[in-house]
């Protein structure tokens, strides 16, 4: 068992990172448009959003930044992302085609990260974040991890709050139905 402020072992932060796109798949796929475009209100994400977010995630920002640390260490910034230029990709695409191309993106990505040594001296090696400053290669993966769990939350969060009304009194008891 293992507690909050756990240091990071790559193996298991990996194994997450595998699941992602099974687990969004198993989620979303062949649902109708009213499960996929559901959102939490105006500037969120639909859970189709999501998977193009993702998308672009694995494009531009996470093994692109990696890739950063070890060649180039401090002396090279990150590249800013945009976190809504999935929009304009995502375009024409149907959600299984989203799906397809996040679970070929991810096992590349998992792939590369396969060819570095995860040790201690690697993942403490440092980047420059262009608004976070210095962050190392654990604190990189750490975050990816996160982001996936955050934005699986944020599928099935948009997701059950199209029931919102639906549930009638039990609303009380369904935390998941009232964002903070």
């Amino acid at each position: 068992m293992t507690s909050p402020g756990m240091d990071l072992r790559p193996e298991e932060a990996i194994a997450v990172l595998e699941r992602t796109p099974a687990a969004l798949a198993a989620l979303l796929g062949g649902l109708p448009d009213a499960w996929l475009l559901a959102s939490e209100g105006p500037d969120t994400f639909s859970p189709r959003d999501v998977i193009g977010h993702l998308i672009h995630g694995e494009e531009t920002d996470w093994v692109p930044r990696l890739k950063i640390i070890l060649e180039d260490g401090e002396s090279v910034p990150f590249t800013p992302f945009d976190r809504f230029a999935f929009r304009t990709a995502s375009e024409g695409k149907s959600t299984a085609e989203l799906l397809d191309r996040f679970r070929t993106l991810r096992g590349e990505s998992l792939r590369e990260v396969a060819r570095v040594r995860l040790d201690a001296a690697t993942l403490s090696r440092t980047g420059t974040h262009p608004g976070l400053g210095r962050v190392t290669l654990g604190q990189l993966l750490a975050a990816w991890v996160v982001h996936d769990l955050g934005h699986v939350k944020q599928v099935v969060r948009a997701m059950a709050r199209q029931y919102r009304d639906a549930v009638g009194p039990w609303r009380e008891y369904l935390s998941i139905l009232d964002r903070p």
